[in-house]
């Protein structure tokens, strides 16, 4: 049996999906009820941030996946081992390797898997196309978006590649002890992304480009202080090694990882 830890998000629905089709015995695991599971997976209410709760679902677990929540990473690894856990793939971020000073609680997760003697990968992921539902609203009544940094690009990959990769690195193992940079195929810019679009859409969408304490004071109204510096200081003066495009989608995956303009086109209807 495979755990899925938020279940309910971008990456984790996916995951249960591609997992439940693929024969897999699956219990999905969020904070909030989950409507529309596959057949055959068993949903269970848990929090990260309370170990305990998650003690259910992973008895007679073999495999899960883990997201960065909570604060008490070796709880979860122990109770994970305790109800059958051999392997884990922890769902990681860019900014633990190259910000690890910001990013520390990624960063603490991820040194808590490797003091485990569980097998163990790592999916440090650049950002998701998925963030860009954060522009749903002004795009469906305005048509206009507003983000900082309109002409820096970065490498966003998209939560469905995410979630391809989690799932045959559980299903297939031979990952064990490596860590994996996620990204899409290419650097795209916010512009590049609102015209993206609007070429789904069929119809224009205008760019609005937000100066840096704009962007920062929208940002600090749901996420800590240090982490909306980090994020500002990849999107704006991003390292080069977070402009690297990765392979390790493809070298997991035997293909390339789809682009923006897939994404955009797949998900067109959350816009219109």
């Amino acid at each position: 049996m495979i755990v899925v830890t938020g279940a309910t998000g971008n990456v984790g629905r996916e995951l249960v999906r591609i997992l439940a089709s693929a024969g897999e015995q699956v219990t999905a695991v969020s904070r909030r009820p989950a409507t529309h599971m596959p057949d055959g997976v068993r949903h269970q209410q848990a929090d990260l941030a309370e170990p305990e709760s998650l003690r259910t679902a992973l008895d007679g677990a073999n495999a899960l996946f883990l997201l960065v929540a909570g604060e008490d990473p070796q709880r979860i690894l122990d109770l994970a081992e305790a109800g059958g856990v051999r392997r884990v793939v922890l769902l990681s971020s860019q900014g633990a390797g190259t910000r690890p000073e910001t990013y520390r609680h990624p960063a603490a997760f991820e040194d808590a898997i490797r003091r485990s003697g569980l097998e163990w990968t790592i999916l440090r992921s650049g950002g998701l196309n998925s963030n860009t539902y954060a522009w749903a609203e002004p795009i469906r009544a305005r048509r206009t978006v507003a983000a900082p940094f309109g002409d820096v690009a970065l490498p966003t990959v998209d939560p469905a590649d995410v979630a391809e990769v989690a799932a045959a690195i559980l299903r297939e193992g031979g990952h064990a002890g490596s860590t994996y940079d996620v990204t899409g195929p290419a650097p795209v810019t916010p512009r590049e992304r609102a015209e993206a679009i609007g070429d789904a859409l069929g119809t224009p969408v205008r760019f609005v480009e937000q100066t840096r304490q704009e962007a920062r004071a929208q940002m600090l109204q749901f996420m800590p202080e240090p982490v909306v510096e980090g994020t500002l200081g990849i999107l704006g003066e991003p390292l080069p090694a977070e402009q690297k495009v990765s392979s390790d989608v493809e070298h997991v995956l035997g293909r390339a990882p789809r682009t923006f303009a897939d994404w955009a086109a797949r998900t067109a209807e959350s816009f219109r």
